[in-house]
């Protein structure tokens, strides 16, 4: 995931800017004086830091590329959380990258535990308010009516500036028309609600750029980019979660499992908020974070033949190091984990619609007061996000006129490891026993933008209407989803 972060300099306010509004104070005062109408001062400025940061699940080798390049041109934000691309009032936060665009590798690792992979640069006239917006604009593949990057590693497809690299061979990164004209991060994406930017203090704001979660294959038609982004205030020191991935059983460090920080959303799900792949020596690192934001950590792996049962670490505070967090080996006959497959279709009246869809999986939680559903973070070589769209027709044909798409989720075929994490230390239960169960959720959108009613659809049922169990070794059909009402 990419990160994008913005500092505010404590002494923002310019001496220009000091001199005009002592001469405005004077002249309202001489005003007031004189019977004039009352008078708002005007607000002060921020100076704004902006900088990136990635820790990428998809990278090669474990994951399938070698680096995912866009060039942003620009980086801007909005008080109001209603503003739309041709409202007025954007304010832009790096105005070096309008005047020279940035091409950036997402995929290219921050070195010795640093969160930050690059700065983007500054802007010293940013107003004073509450920021409930945040967009950002890419350079569109073909010719530009303005700058280029200085260097451009998509150059040998032509006037491309948004690529992918996958075993050392370039591939176009086709951008949606929002993508050029903004990438929106709406006020239920920021984590902690508005971004409070206050004259001459300082502030640090993250923008995370999810980049493994938004490439679409296309199959021979290539790559497509769908945005999955969030934001939220941040701080930049002792604000990271950290920790190590070990066998229960023998305490040795598993490299490559797969650890995600989630946060429930507004209906109580939690929510992948980042995620990552543990090092060599199992460690993993998520860092900076939102400023007093509490996270669950979810972990699963498969390693050889061996796969483990998800473990979720609940109310984990940014600025820890949880220590060692055991997976649980799965015993069997069968081993190895499970998959649930399935297919969504999308119909707008009676004729097919083209839709971007992402599949969830969740499991069920317990807590002290009920129950929460945790997102198990599918493992490599799942297929999560597929498109919906003309190409492809529903083989039985149905429903009438609708166009179909399949994904395929690779999960753990046991029952969660739960732990709460409480004055420094994490107490186990044991994982509940019986029918692996769990819930799949396709979301539709287009561009970014859902245009389904409604654009989320969830299942807990096989395709033969029973509940949706994972079995070691097997593959399980859910039962299909239909949107409907889509534009």
């Amino acid at each position: 995931m990419t990160r994008f972060s913005f500092r505010k300099n404590k002494f923002g306010v310019s001496l220009v800017c000091a001199v005009l509004f002592a001469a405005v104070f004077a002249f309202v005062a001489l005003m007031s004086g004189c019977g004039g109408n009352s008078f708002t001062a005007p607000q002060g400025f921020g100076t704004v830091m902006t900088s990136l940061s990635d820790p990428p699940t998809c990278s090669a080798p474990s994951g399938d590329f070698d680096s995912v390049y866009v060039t942003v041109r620009s980086v801007q934000a909005h008080t109001s959380a209603t503003a739309d691309g041709n409202s007025s009032g954007w304010q832009e936060l790096v105005p070096q990258v309008v005047s020279q665009p940035v091409q950036l590798d997402l995929l290219h690792l921050p070195k010795n535990g640093q969160c930050l992979l690059s700065q983007l640069g500054s802007t010293t006239s940013l107003p004073a308010g509450d920021y409930q917006q945040i967009r950002l604009m890419l350079l569109s593949n073909q010719v530009p009516t303005g700058p280029a990057p200085l260097t451009n590693a998509c150059a040998s497809l032509g006037q491309v500036f948004n690529c992918v690299v996958k075993g050392g061979v370039a591939h176009t990164l086709d951008l949606n028309s929002q993508d050029i004209t903004g990438l929106k991060i709406p006020p239920g994406q920021i984590v902690g609600g508005p971004i409070h930017v206050a004259a001459g203090q300082s502030t640090d704001i993250n923008i995370d750029f999810d980049a493994c979660r938004s490439i679409v294959s296309m199959g021979p038609m290539g790559y497509r980019l769908k945005p999955t982004l969030t934001a939220g205030q941040v701080s930049t020191s002792l604000s990271g979660i950290s920790g190590q991935i070990v066998d229960k059983t023998t305490t040795q460090p598993i490299a490559g499992a797969l650890v995600a920080i989630e946060m429930p959303d507004n209906n109580g799900t939690d929510r992948i908020f980042m995620q990552a792949l543990t090092d060599s020596t199992g460690h993993f690192s998520f860092c900076p974070l939102p400023i007093g934001a509490t996270f669950d950590v979810v972990a699963d792996a498969v390693v050889g033949s061996t796969a483990y049962n998800a473990t979720v670490v609940l109310n984990v505070p940014g600025g820890t190091n949880v220590g060692a967090i055991p997976l649980i080996a799965e015993t069997g006959p069968p081993t190895g984990p499970g998959t649930i497959q399935g297919s969504v279709t999308s119909l707008n009246g009676a004729t097919g619609a083209n839709l971007d869809v992402s599949a969830s999986a969740f499991q069920s939680v317990t807590l002290t007061s009920g129950t929460r559903p945790v997102t198990i973070p599918a493992l490599l070589g799942s297929a999560s996000l597929f498109n919906v769209e003309t190409s492809n027709p529903c083989p039985d044909g149905r429903p009438a006129g609708a166009f179909c798409g399949s994904y395929s989720l690779i999960l753990p075929a046991s029952n969660p490891n739960v732990g709460t994490f409480s004055a420094g230390t994490i107490t186990y239960t044991a994982p509940a026993s019986g029918d692996v169960l769990y819930q799949v959720e396709a979301r539709a959108s287009s561009g970014g933008t859902p245009i389904c009613s409604p654009s989320s659809l969830t299942t807990t049922k096989d395709s033969t209407n029973q509940p949706l169990k994972v079995t070691a070794g097997a593959t399980t059909t859910a039962s299909r989803l239909d949107f409907s009402g889509c534009s």
